[in-house]
Protein backbone atom coordinates (compact mmCIF):
# COMPACT_ATOMS: atom_id res chain seq x y z
CA UNK A 1 0.00 0.00 0.00
CA UNK A 2 1.17 3.55 -0.51
CA UNK A 3 2.01 6.48 1.07
CA UNK A 4 -0.62 8.03 -0.89
CA UNK A 5 -3.16 5.35 0.66
CA UNK A 6 -2.19 6.04 4.15
CA UNK A 7 -2.52 9.61 3.91
CA UNK A 8 -6.20 9.15 2.63
CA UNK A 9 -6.69 6.29 5.20
CA UNK A 10 -6.05 8.77 8.03
CA UNK A 11 -7.67 11.51 7.22
CA UNK A 12 -10.44 9.84 6.73
CA UNK A 13 -10.46 8.64 10.21
CA UNK A 14 -10.17 12.46 11.22
CA UNK A 15 -13.53 13.00 9.18
CA UNK A 16 -14.98 9.56 11.29
CA UNK A 17 -14.12 11.19 14.66
CA UNK A 18 -11.53 8.38 14.99
CA UNK A 19 -8.25 9.35 16.84
CA UNK A 20 -5.00 9.59 14.61
CA UNK A 21 -1.51 8.63 16.03
CA UNK A 22 1.77 11.08 16.28
CA UNK A 23 2.97 8.98 13.61
CA UNK A 24 -0.24 9.52 11.31
CA UNK A 25 -0.22 13.05 11.58
CA UNK A 26 4.28 12.85 10.74
CA UNK A 27 2.82 10.85 7.77
CA UNK A 28 0.18 13.21 6.49
CA UNK A 29 2.33 16.47 6.74
CA UNK A 30 4.92 14.56 4.54
CA UNK A 31 2.73 13.88 2.16
CA UNK A 32 0.99 16.89 1.81
CA UNK A 33 4.48 18.29 1.01
CA UNK A 34 4.24 16.66 -2.47
CA UNK A 35 0.20 17.37 -2.70
CA UNK A 36 -1.66 19.36 -0.35
CA UNK A 37 -4.79 19.22 -1.95
CA UNK A 38 -6.66 16.17 -0.08
CA UNK A 39 -5.08 17.96 3.49
CA UNK A 40 -6.80 21.17 2.57
CA UNK A 41 -10.48 19.71 1.47
CA UNK A 42 -10.39 17.59 4.85
CA UNK A 43 -9.32 20.84 6.97
CA UNK A 44 -12.08 22.94 5.43
CA UNK A 45 -14.65 19.66 5.86
CA UNK A 46 -14.31 19.47 9.46
CA UNK A 47 -14.32 23.53 9.93
CA UNK A 48 -17.75 23.73 8.09
CA UNK A 49 -18.98 20.71 10.29
CA UNK A 50 -17.50 22.56 13.51
CA UNK A 51 -17.97 26.17 12.88
CA UNK A 52 -20.34 26.45 10.04
CA UNK A 53 -20.20 28.91 7.20
CA UNK A 54 -18.75 32.46 9.83
CA UNK A 55 -15.90 33.62 10.47
CA UNK A 56 -15.43 35.74 13.54
CA UNK A 57 -12.73 38.68 14.70
CA UNK A 58 -12.58 40.91 17.89
CA UNK A 59 -13.12 44.86 17.82
CA UNK A 60 -10.05 45.92 19.91
CA UNK A 61 -7.49 48.47 21.29
CA UNK A 62 -4.11 47.64 21.65
CA UNK A 63 -3.15 48.79 25.09
CA UNK A 64 0.48 48.84 25.12
CA UNK A 65 0.99 49.54 28.60
CA UNK A 66 4.73 48.59 29.28
CA UNK A 67 7.55 47.53 26.57
CA UNK A 68 10.25 47.09 28.86
CA UNK A 69 11.07 43.52 28.80
CA UNK A 70 13.24 41.30 31.19
CA UNK A 71 13.91 39.30 28.15
CA UNK A 72 15.67 39.07 24.78
CA UNK A 73 13.99 37.21 21.70
CA UNK A 74 16.25 37.48 18.64
CA UNK A 75 12.91 38.20 16.27
CA UNK A 76 11.19 40.83 18.44
CA UNK A 77 11.03 44.67 17.72
CA UNK A 78 8.19 44.87 21.05
CA UNK A 79 10.98 45.26 23.44
CA UNK A 80 12.26 48.90 23.85
CA UNK A 81 15.38 50.00 25.72
CA UNK A 82 14.91 52.85 28.35
CA UNK A 83 16.61 55.27 26.19
CA UNK A 84 14.35 54.32 23.08
CA UNK A 85 11.60 56.53 21.48
CA UNK A 86 9.71 53.68 21.50
CA UNK A 87 9.65 53.03 25.37
CA UNK A 88 5.88 52.95 26.47
CA UNK A 89 5.10 53.50 30.22
CA UNK A 90 1.42 53.97 30.33
CA UNK A 91 0.07 56.28 32.98
CA UNK A 92 -3.44 55.38 34.71
CA UNK A 93 -4.74 58.86 33.21
CA UNK A 94 -3.25 57.34 29.78
CA UNK A 95 -4.96 53.59 30.16
CA UNK A 96 -8.29 56.13 31.28
CA UNK A 97 -7.72 58.63 27.72
CA UNK A 98 -7.58 55.04 25.71
CA UNK A 99 -10.18 53.18 27.34
CA UNK A 100 -12.38 56.34 27.06
CA UNK A 101 -11.66 56.90 22.81
CA UNK A 102 -12.32 52.92 22.62
CA UNK A 103 -15.54 53.06 23.95
CA UNK A 104 -16.21 55.75 21.07
CA UNK A 105 -14.88 53.57 18.56
CA UNK A 106 -17.47 50.80 19.77
CA UNK A 107 -14.04 48.42 20.46
CA UNK A 108 -14.91 45.85 22.63
CA UNK A 109 -11.70 44.75 24.01
CA UNK A 110 -9.46 45.59 25.91
CA UNK A 111 -5.99 44.04 25.09
CA UNK A 112 -3.27 44.95 27.94
CA UNK A 113 0.26 43.86 26.62
CA UNK A 114 3.29 44.34 28.09
CA UNK A 115 6.91 42.93 28.47
CA UNK A 116 8.03 39.84 30.80
CA UNK A 117 8.94 41.20 34.71
CA UNK A 118 10.43 44.33 33.43
CA UNK A 119 10.59 45.78 37.21
CA UNK A 120 12.53 42.36 37.97
CA UNK A 121 15.82 44.04 35.12
CA UNK A 122 14.99 47.85 34.42
CA UNK A 123 14.86 50.80 37.66
CA UNK A 124 12.94 53.00 35.46
CA UNK A 125 9.88 50.28 35.77
CA UNK A 126 10.54 50.24 39.21
CA UNK A 127 10.33 53.82 39.48
CA UNK A 128 6.52 53.62 36.86
CA UNK A 129 5.02 51.22 39.27
CA UNK A 130 5.97 53.17 42.45
CA UNK A 131 4.68 56.65 40.78
CA UNK A 132 1.40 55.16 39.80
CA UNK A 133 0.95 53.30 43.05
CA UNK A 134 2.05 49.40 42.15
CA UNK A 135 4.72 47.47 43.17
CA UNK A 136 4.55 44.76 40.13
CA UNK A 137 3.00 44.86 36.50
CA UNK A 138 0.73 42.17 37.77
CA UNK A 139 -0.79 44.21 39.83
CA UNK A 140 -1.00 47.17 37.50
CA UNK A 141 -3.04 45.15 35.40
CA UNK A 142 -5.46 43.85 38.13
CA UNK A 143 -6.24 47.76 38.29
CA UNK A 144 -6.06 48.57 34.63
CA UNK A 145 -8.75 45.69 33.89
CA UNK A 146 -10.67 46.91 36.33
CA UNK A 147 -10.87 50.38 35.20
CA UNK A 148 -11.69 48.49 31.10
CA UNK A 149 -14.62 47.15 33.00
CA UNK A 150 -15.87 50.39 34.48
CA UNK A 151 -16.00 51.89 31.23
CA UNK A 152 -17.63 48.73 29.30
CA UNK A 153 -14.70 46.89 27.59
CA UNK A 154 -13.78 43.52 28.27
CA UNK A 155 -9.90 43.03 29.03
CA UNK A 156 -7.58 40.14 27.71
CA UNK A 157 -4.18 40.77 29.36
CA UNK A 158 -1.25 38.90 27.70
CA UNK A 159 1.55 39.69 30.20
CA UNK A 160 3.84 36.68 29.63
CA UNK A 161 4.74 33.84 32.88
CA UNK A 162 2.10 35.11 35.10
CA UNK A 163 2.01 32.89 38.05
CA UNK A 164 -1.14 30.97 39.89
CA UNK A 165 -2.00 33.98 42.28
CA UNK A 166 -1.56 36.58 39.64
CA UNK A 167 -3.59 34.78 37.33
CA UNK A 168 -6.16 34.22 39.86
CA UNK A 169 -6.64 37.91 40.76
CA UNK A 170 -6.50 38.89 36.94
CA UNK A 171 -9.59 36.20 36.39
CA UNK A 172 -11.76 38.24 38.52
CA UNK A 173 -11.94 40.85 35.75
CA UNK A 174 -10.79 39.40 32.62
CA UNK A 175 -13.29 37.39 30.27
CA UNK A 176 -10.05 35.46 29.08
CA UNK A 177 -5.96 35.94 29.06
CA UNK A 178 -3.55 34.49 26.51
CA UNK A 179 -0.28 33.37 26.25
CA UNK A 180 1.44 32.07 23.08
CA UNK A 181 3.74 28.23 23.78
CA UNK A 182 5.24 29.45 20.62
CA UNK A 183 7.34 25.95 20.52
CA UNK A 184 7.88 23.48 22.54
CA UNK A 185 11.19 22.85 21.22
CA UNK A 186 13.98 22.86 23.77
CA UNK A 187 16.51 22.91 20.70
CA UNK A 188 15.17 26.69 20.20
CA UNK A 189 16.35 27.55 23.51
CA UNK A 190 20.33 26.78 22.99
CA UNK A 191 22.94 29.23 21.49
CA UNK A 192 22.27 30.99 19.02
CA UNK A 193 18.49 30.17 18.82
CA UNK A 194 15.72 32.31 19.01
CA UNK A 195 14.81 31.94 22.29
CA UNK A 196 18.57 31.67 24.34
CA UNK A 197 18.35 35.04 26.29
CA UNK A 198 14.75 34.51 26.92
CA UNK A 199 14.13 32.32 30.14
CA UNK A 200 10.42 32.82 30.31
CA UNK A 201 10.09 31.17 26.40
CA UNK A 202 11.26 27.53 27.72
CA UNK A 203 8.92 25.16 27.37
CA UNK A 204 8.00 23.77 30.65
CA UNK A 205 8.00 27.51 31.79
CA UNK A 206 5.19 28.09 28.92
CA UNK A 207 3.02 25.02 30.05
CA UNK A 208 3.29 25.43 33.96
CA UNK A 209 1.56 29.20 33.21
CA UNK A 210 -0.89 26.63 30.69
CA UNK A 211 -1.62 24.07 33.37
CA UNK A 212 -2.41 26.90 36.18
CA UNK A 213 -5.12 28.35 33.86
CA UNK A 214 -6.13 25.11 33.50
CA UNK A 215 -6.44 24.51 37.32
CA UNK A 216 -8.31 27.61 37.20
CA UNK A 217 -10.22 27.88 34.44
CA UNK A 218 -9.47 30.46 32.64
CA UNK A 219 -10.38 30.89 28.80
CA UNK A 220 -7.29 31.01 27.26
CA UNK A 221 -5.68 31.85 23.62
CA UNK A 222 -2.61 30.23 22.97
CA UNK A 223 -0.69 29.55 20.04
CA UNK A 224 2.41 28.94 18.08
CA UNK A 225 5.03 30.79 15.87
CA UNK A 226 5.50 29.15 12.84
CA UNK A 227 9.08 30.05 10.79
CA UNK A 228 11.66 30.71 13.54
CA UNK A 229 13.86 27.98 12.64
CA UNK A 230 11.79 24.96 13.51
CA UNK A 231 11.73 21.72 12.45
CA UNK A 232 8.00 20.12 11.22
CA UNK A 233 8.17 17.95 13.76
CA UNK A 234 8.37 20.15 16.54
CA UNK A 235 5.53 21.94 15.23
CA UNK A 236 3.33 18.74 15.20
CA UNK A 237 4.37 18.46 18.91
CA UNK A 238 3.40 21.82 19.76
CA UNK A 239 0.15 21.52 18.88
CA UNK A 240 0.01 18.06 20.34
CA UNK A 241 1.20 19.21 23.47
CA UNK A 242 -1.92 22.63 22.84
CA UNK A 243 -4.41 19.34 22.53
CA UNK A 244 -3.23 16.89 25.49
CA UNK A 245 -3.80 20.34 27.58
CA UNK A 246 -7.32 21.12 26.38
CA UNK A 247 -8.01 17.36 26.30
CA UNK A 248 -7.65 17.60 30.45
CA UNK A 249 -8.59 21.51 31.27
CA UNK A 250 -10.90 22.21 28.39
CA UNK A 251 -9.93 26.19 28.95
CA UNK A 252 -8.24 26.61 25.94
CA UNK A 253 -10.41 28.46 23.83
CA UNK A 254 -8.22 29.64 20.88
CA UNK A 255 -5.17 28.39 18.74
CA UNK A 256 -3.01 30.97 16.85
CA UNK A 257 -1.15 30.13 14.46
CA UNK A 258 1.49 32.64 13.70
CA UNK A 259 3.84 32.98 10.54
CA UNK A 260 7.48 34.80 11.27
CA UNK A 261 7.88 37.75 9.42
CA UNK A 262 11.93 38.85 9.42
CA UNK A 263 11.95 42.74 11.26
CA UNK A 264 14.66 45.43 11.43
CA UNK A 265 17.11 45.70 14.06
CA UNK A 266 16.73 42.30 14.90
CA UNK A 267 19.29 39.00 15.15
CA UNK A 268 16.77 37.70 12.75
CA UNK A 269 16.46 40.65 10.70
CA UNK A 270 18.00 38.51 7.21
CA UNK A 271 16.36 35.12 8.41
CA UNK A 272 13.20 34.43 5.97
CA UNK A 273 9.60 34.99 6.24
CA UNK A 274 7.86 31.71 6.77
CA UNK A 275 7.42 29.95 3.43
CA UNK A 276 3.49 30.39 2.35
CA UNK A 277 3.08 26.70 1.59
CA UNK A 278 4.06 25.36 4.71
CA UNK A 279 2.44 27.60 6.36
CA UNK A 280 -0.78 26.72 5.15
CA UNK A 281 0.05 23.12 5.84
CA UNK A 282 0.58 23.94 9.05
CA UNK A 283 -2.45 25.47 9.41
CA UNK A 284 -4.27 23.10 8.31
CA UNK A 285 -2.72 20.67 10.38
CA UNK A 286 -3.85 21.96 13.05
CA UNK A 287 -7.77 21.80 11.91
CA UNK A 288 -6.45 18.03 11.49
CA UNK A 289 -5.70 17.88 15.09
CA UNK A 290 -7.65 19.86 16.67
CA UNK A 291 -10.84 19.70 14.51
CA UNK A 292 -13.29 21.46 17.08
CA UNK A 293 -11.09 24.27 18.13
CA UNK A 294 -10.93 27.78 17.26
CA UNK A 295 -7.78 28.36 15.12
CA UNK A 296 -7.24 31.86 13.89
CA UNK A 297 -4.60 33.22 11.60
CA UNK A 298 -3.52 37.12 12.32
CA UNK A 299 -4.82 39.01 8.98
CA UNK A 300 -2.27 41.87 9.02
CA UNK A 301 0.75 39.25 8.58
CA UNK A 302 -0.63 37.49 5.33
CA UNK A 303 -1.82 41.09 3.96
CA UNK A 304 -1.62 39.84 0.22
CA UNK A 305 -3.34 36.16 0.99
CA UNK A 306 -4.87 36.27 4.33
CA UNK A 307 -8.83 35.46 2.87
CA UNK A 308 -7.27 32.52 1.17
CA UNK A 309 -6.58 30.83 4.60
CA UNK A 310 -10.73 30.52 5.12
CA UNK A 311 -10.17 27.55 2.94
CA UNK A 312 -7.96 25.90 4.80
CA UNK A 313 -9.69 25.24 8.07
CA UNK A 314 -9.31 28.94 10.24
CA UNK A 315 -12.41 30.27 11.81
CA UNK A 316 -10.99 33.77 13.47
CA UNK A 317 -9.34 36.48 12.07
CA UNK A 318 -7.86 37.57 15.96
CA UNK A 319 -8.09 41.24 17.21
CA UNK A 320 -8.17 43.81 14.73
CA UNK A 321 -7.79 47.70 16.14
CA UNK A 322 -9.61 50.78 14.12
CA UNK A 323 -7.79 52.51 17.20
CA UNK A 324 -4.54 51.16 17.65
CA UNK A 325 -1.53 49.73 16.00
CA UNK A 326 -0.44 46.39 16.31
CA UNK A 327 2.75 47.12 18.39
CA UNK A 328 4.19 43.81 18.50
CA UNK A 329 4.40 44.11 14.43
CA UNK A 330 3.90 47.75 14.17
CA UNK A 331 4.73 47.30 10.06
CA UNK A 332 1.78 45.38 9.50
CA UNK A 333 -1.40 47.43 9.72
CA UNK A 334 -4.12 45.85 10.64
CA UNK A 335 -6.41 45.82 7.64
CA UNK A 336 -9.93 47.76 7.61
CA UNK A 337 -12.82 46.07 9.28
CA UNK A 338 -14.72 46.57 6.16
CA UNK A 339 -12.39 45.17 4.18
CA UNK A 340 -12.12 41.81 6.41
CA UNK A 341 -15.76 41.61 5.93
CA UNK A 342 -15.74 42.07 1.84
CA UNK A 343 -12.69 39.44 1.98
CA UNK A 344 -14.62 37.26 3.74
CA UNK A 345 -17.87 37.88 2.00
CA UNK A 346 -16.06 37.45 -1.38
CA UNK A 347 -14.99 34.12 -0.07
CA UNK A 348 -18.13 32.61 1.56
CA UNK A 349 -18.47 33.66 4.97
CA UNK A 350 -20.24 35.82 7.03
CA UNK A 351 -17.88 38.41 9.06
CA UNK A 352 -19.57 38.45 12.86
CA UNK A 353 -17.59 39.94 15.79
CA UNK A 354 -17.18 38.37 19.04
CA UNK A 355 -16.33 39.20 22.62
CA UNK A 356 -12.62 38.22 23.62
CA UNK A 357 -14.61 35.11 25.08
CA UNK A 358 -16.18 32.65 22.70
CA UNK A 359 -19.64 31.80 23.27
CA UNK A 360 -18.93 28.19 23.95
CA UNK A 361 -16.50 29.22 27.05
CA UNK A 362 -19.47 31.77 28.55
CA UNK A 363 -19.75 29.09 31.77
CA UNK A 364 -15.93 29.84 32.41
CA UNK A 365 -16.70 33.20 33.79
CA UNK A 366 -18.52 34.49 36.83
CA UNK A 367 -22.12 36.12 36.81
CA UNK A 368 -20.90 39.32 37.08
CA UNK A 369 -18.64 39.30 34.27
CA UNK A 370 -21.08 37.44 31.96
CA UNK A 371 -23.64 40.20 33.02
CA UNK A 372 -22.08 43.05 31.57
CA UNK A 373 -22.48 41.67 28.13
CA UNK A 374 -25.59 41.13 27.72
CA UNK A 375 -26.60 44.71 26.48
CA UNK A 376 -24.34 44.28 23.38
CA UNK A 377 -25.00 40.43 22.85
CA UNK A 378 -27.30 38.73 20.27
CA UNK A 379 -28.47 35.60 20.48
CA UNK A 380 -25.66 34.01 19.27
CA UNK A 381 -23.58 35.23 21.86
CA UNK A 382 -21.59 37.09 19.77
CA UNK A 383 -21.92 41.54 19.82
CA UNK A 384 -24.68 43.13 17.98
CA UNK A 385 -24.16 43.83 14.38
CA UNK A 386 -25.80 47.09 14.80
CA UNK A 387 -23.18 48.03 17.92
CA UNK A 388 -20.02 47.20 15.94
CA UNK A 389 -20.19 48.03 12.78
Amino acid sequence: MNELVLNSESLNSVLEDKIISREDIVEIYQNSKINSKELFSTAQKLRQRFKNDSVTFSKKAFFNIVNLCKDTCSYCTYKAEPNENKISLMSKQEIKQLLGLAKKYRCVEALFVTGERPEQKYQEAKEWLKENGFRSTAEYLIHASELAIEEGLFPHTNAGNLNHDELKELQKTNVSMGIMLENVSERLTKKDMPHYLAASKRPQARLEVLKNTGRLKIPMTTGILVGIGETPIEVIDSIIAIKKLQEKYGNIQEVIIQNFQPKQDTKMKNFPPTNENYFKIIVALTRIIMPKTNIQIPPNLSPNSYQSFLSLGINDWGGISPLTPDYVNPEFSWPEIKKVEQDSKNAGFDLKCRFPIYPEFFSFIGKELRGKMKDIEDEEGLVRKDYWK
